[in-house]
């Protein structure tokens, strides 16, 4: 599929010979074009393929926006809810604000609050994993702001405890499917042009959330039932979500993915794809999406994408290359200790004597208005240095930060001020790095027919180390003592440094399609 349209591309130049997967075009004249059809091994077609040409995308600015605003709210609102409920737990366990009977919350049931959103995520991931392929992204993002509209309407209104996390599950079960579904949508639907900026912009609306939350925590954190207020108010940012969705057409890729495996008319579906890619490129010439959409049909018939994946398929060839390549970053992501740092701001603050530091949620809002400057900078510049170039140097600054820490609790205690720079140090290169390119890479890197799974493993991955870290950190701290234990987050941090050096490739300009055959 798509040959012809190649072809007639490519014979548009000044060259005479031109190469296009497995045909060779050979110019002898005016008219006349020789045609070379290579078949490789069953067994080695992946390595055999040559790099696909990039398609000319044409797209309109305007055009791109809401799709990828609609999806962004799902990291806006997972963001949202981790600086809300930095306030909500204390209005909750407060004797005079909390407005319930049941105020008193031990040390496992304060967990519970907090962690509850973290549970549900660890499910939603999973879950992706069975139902991504079967919704398809679009769909799979209006389940996510249901179940977002569900979890912050219970938790809001709930009578008791029990209630409270069963809202705080569900709203984790949306943070899950929204942090699945939305780097995907967006990297399918997106120009390639700015497709590594529009995912890094999903990093600065998740901190945009972090930031709000921590704002409206504020507010009303000395309000009676304060904390009922600071859930309820991200209900209108599900609707918004949820009603954009429905209205953003499907993924192009997913339509055809669906149709080579026979869930549809061929024919039939390439056109709603195409109506759909023209509705995603705004003012680009219909000749032009018509040839991209023959360019993804050619790629997909030619790897075999016809064949529904199987589970094993997931650890084998290309696709075990890129879960390598995806685990691995958010792995390192969350396993350089930055749950830990932040945990730690407060304190850090409050030894080197700022003012503003005794409140908890004014040193967040602080942090918050740090991390959203270095997001917006990685956001400007992720399309021309790369992906390379900022994970190489944010990680190097990170690890620098990090042997900073220890050193302040292990040599200089009586120096406040190596703490703070070392803190502001880690989140700004956190944000320049591991922060939007982790997401960015994840998206980019899985195949089209096992991106869905594949992602889902990914986002697993980053739910589970997050997890772990934030279990593992005190248990570590009363072992080995703070010092060690951050000198030991910045030795995994040159490990990862080396893994991002020798395995992680650079994918800035290519095309989906293109990084797949790279691959």
């Amino acid at each position: 599929p798509g040959t012809s349209l190649a072809l007639h591309q490519h014979l548009s130049s000044s060259d005479r010979f031109h190469r296009l997967g497995r045909f060779e075009f050979l110019v002898q004249g005016e008219r006349d074009v020789e045609i070379h059809v290579s078949s490789p091994p069953p067994d080695d077609r992946d390595a055999a393929r040559p790099l696909l040409p990039a398609a000319c995308e044409a797209y309109s600015v305007s055009a791109a926006i809401l799709p990828f605003f609609f999806p962004a709210l799902g990291g806006l609102l997972y963001g949202y809810d981790i600086g809300a409920t930095s306030g909500a737990t204390i209005s909750l366990k407060s004797p005079t604000s909390s407005g319930t009977a049941w105020y008193d919350l031990s040390s496992v049931q304060t967990g519970l609050v907090v962690s509850g959103s973290l549970y549900g995520a660890l499910i939603g991931s999973a879950t992706a994993f069975t139902i991504a392929d079967f919704l398809g992204r679009r769909r799979e993002l209006v389940v996510s702001s249901i179940m977002y509209l569900i979890g912050a309407l219970l938790t809001a209104v709930t009578p008791n405890f029990l209630i409270m996390v069963v809202g705080r599950f569900l709203y984790g079960i949306g943070i899950g499917l929204a942090m699945h579904a939305a780097p995907m949508y967006i990297a399918e639907t997106a120009p390639s042009q700015i497709r590594g900026m529009l995912i890094s912009l999903k990093e600065f609306f998740i901190v945009l959330g972090m930031l709000l939350g921590y704002i409206v925590g504020n507010l009303f954190v000395e309000v009676i039932s304060g904390w009922r207020y600071m859930y309820a108010a991200s209900a209108p940012i599900c609707v918004i979500m949820g009603i954009g969705m429905c209205w953003l057409p499907c993924s192009p890729r997913w339509l055809l993915l669906c149709a080579t495996q026979g869930k549809g008319d061929l024919r039939e579906t390439k056109e709603n794809a195409t109506r759909c890619l023209c509705r995603l490129r705004g003012q680009a010439s219909p000749d032009l999406v018509s040839e991209q959409v023959n360019l993804i049909l050619e790629e997909l018939s030619y790897v075999g994408e016809e064949k529904k994946a199987g589970f094993s398929e997931i650890f084998q060839g290309k696709c075990l290359k890129a879960m390598i390549i995806g685990c691995g970053l958010v792995f390192f992501q969350q396993v350089t200790g930055q749950p830990s740092v932040l945990y730690y701001a407060a304190t850090i603050f409050q030894s080197a004597g700022f003012s503003g530091a005794s409140d908890a949620t004014r040193v967040s809002i602080l942090l918050g208005l740090l991390k959203l400057i270095m997001t917006g900078v990685a956001v400007l510049v992720v399309d021309k240095l790369g992906r390379r170039p900022l994970l190489i140097g944010g990680v190097s600054g990170i690890a620098v930060s990090l042997f900073l820490l220890s050193s302040y609790y292990t040599l200089f205690t009586g120096a406040p001020y190596v703490a703070v720079i070392a803190l502001l140090l880690y989140v700004g290169c956190y944000q320049l790095s591991f922060g939007p390119i982790g997401w960015l890479m994840i998206s980019e890197v899985f195949p089209l027919k096992l991106r869905g799974r594949g992602l889902s493993v990914a986002v697993l991955v980053n739910f589970a180390s997050n997890a772990l870290v934030t279990f593992a950190f005190s248990p570590l701290e009363d072992l080995i003592g703070t010092g060690v234990l951050f000198a030991s987050f910045g030795v995994i941090a040159v490990a990862s440094l080396a893994f991002i050096f020798c395995i992680v490739p650079e994918t800035k300009g290519l095309t989906l399609e293109e990084i797949e055959a790279k691959l």
